[in-house]
């Protein structure tokens, strides 16, 4: 055993799990991928001052959870917490959003990393699917998105989960609703960094999930009820559309989420058998964004899902993916030729897209098929010395048991045709 293990708040994904976590990774990108959504990576690290003014000093992400770098020169490095202020940073770097038509559809996939007291479900390093449109302020893209997610998470087979929805308004209704809530959380008895809190960003408070403080928010003013015009109708839109897609949702007029950026539509996926932690993703518009990293007005939106979460609710359900089985073929060298022949066969067969697996350094037929049974194989090749005289190889049907005789010059095209 390794004297080292696993940081704390991380683990190893090793097989077989670490191949259903490929299956929800792939599964939630294929809608993105059919509506137009490009791929876009950054880098795993970021000026923290991105983040601090991006995501926002008074969230707890930078304030308690953020990961700094030890410094190397005059950089100030932090790793990134969350996916959109690095996405937002990239396309105004290389100009994307003078490049072609608006908006510019982006999807990434990778692990961000916070600070977090380890439990399960919640990681300090974790893996996200997420999904940005910059470029457009249009209620049927806020929809787009969301069913785009909705779809994604239904096509791995889970269905006990709910979509909450919200709007928090936008620069013209938010500031007659702050000043009214701060005037009622003044009132409240909170904690000095809670009060602090309120009057830095009133609405974080909304977010405390702690029951001391959640218990006098009953009668807190709602966001809904200071929504312009402008942002009614926009919420409205929105709603319909996703209705007319058969997208249900329950209305969640708390829901503020854990980043200041957000405007308007505002969402979260909870599943309903993780516990404390229930929420799987989640997302909404962040118009104002690009303006506070130094660009342009650029409206926009996006969500992030989380992989590690959608794995634990996937187990939770009882859901198992149909996976594709890693090897399709196993073969076993009787001796030292017939090894030679079998390892270039396998390498054909490879090269004509059958996944083939060879026995390596297993002495006698008996622990070599115990090898092939645990590959999960449908197939066995099987060559001694004789059948290498004869110019053929033994195929194994591993389900049936079924053995036949294959000419060596025609095992590719058997193969291919048993469509493996």
């Amino acid at each position: 055993m390794s004297t080292f293990t696993a940081p704390k708040g991380t683990y190893d994904l090793l097989p077989p799990s670490s191949a259903a976590f490929l299956a929800v990774r792939q599964e939630l990108a294929a809608p993105l991928r059919r509506a137009g959504y490009g791929y876009i990576e950054t880098p795993v690290f970021e000026d923290t001052k991105l983040f601090s003014r991006g995501v926002g000093e008074s969230t707890d992400i930078v304030t308690k959870e953020m990961f700094t770098l030890t410094k190397r020169g005059s950089e100030d490095l932090a790793l990134r917490p969350e996916g959109t202020a690095s996405v937002v940073r990239a396309v105004l770097q290389a100009n994307l959003h003078k490049q072609g038509n608006l908006p510019v559809k982006l999807w990434y996939s990778g692990n961000f990393y916070r600070y977090e007291r380890p439990q399960k479900g919640r990681y300090r390093q974790f893996s996200q699917i997420g999904a940005e449109a910059l470029g457009a302020e249009d209620p049927a893209l806020d929809a787009e998105l969301i069913i785009l997610a909705d779809d994604g998470i239904r096509a791995l087979g889970l269905t006990d989960y709910r979509l909450l929805l919200n709007s928090l308004g936008d620069k013209q209704c938010r500031p007659v609703y702050r000043a009214a809530l701060q005037d009622f959380l003044r009132g409240l008895d909170l904690d000095e960094d809670t009060q602090r809190r309120a009057e830095i960003n009133p609405l974080r408070v909304l977010d405390d999930k702690r029951e001391a403080v959640q218990a006098q928010l009953a009668g807190a003013p709602l966001l809904r009820d200071y929504l312009c015009e402008d942002c009614k109708a926009y919420d409205e839109q929105v709603r319909a559309l996703l209705t007319a897609a058969g997208v249900a949702f329950v209305d969640d007029p708390k829901l503020v989420r854990g980043l200041d950026y957000y405007t308007r539509t505002t969402f979260e996926f909870v599943h309903n058998g993780l516990g404390a932690q229930s929420a799987i993703g989640g997302g909404g518009r962040y118009d104002g964004l690009a303006e506070m990293l130094g660009g342009p007005s650029l409206p926009s939106v996006g969500w992030g899902l989380g992989v590690d979460r959608i794995y634990l609710a996937l187990e939770a359900e009882g859901v198992t993916l149909d996976l594709p089985a890693t090897t399709s073929v196993y073969a076993v060298a009787l001796g030292e030729e017939a090894k030679n022949v079998l390892f270039a066969k396998a390498t054909e067969l490879r090269r004509a897209g059958v996944a083939t697996d060879l026995a390596f350094g297993v002495k006698g037929i008996k622990n070599a098929m115990k090898s092939a049974d645990r590959s999960g194989a449908r197939f066995a090749l099987i060559a001694g010395d004789r059948d290498l005289a004869d110019g053929v190889v033994q195929l194994k049907d591993l389900t049936s048991g079924e053995q036949t005789a294959v000419p060596l010059d025609a095992l590719v095209t058997t193969l291919k045709e048993k469509q493996l």
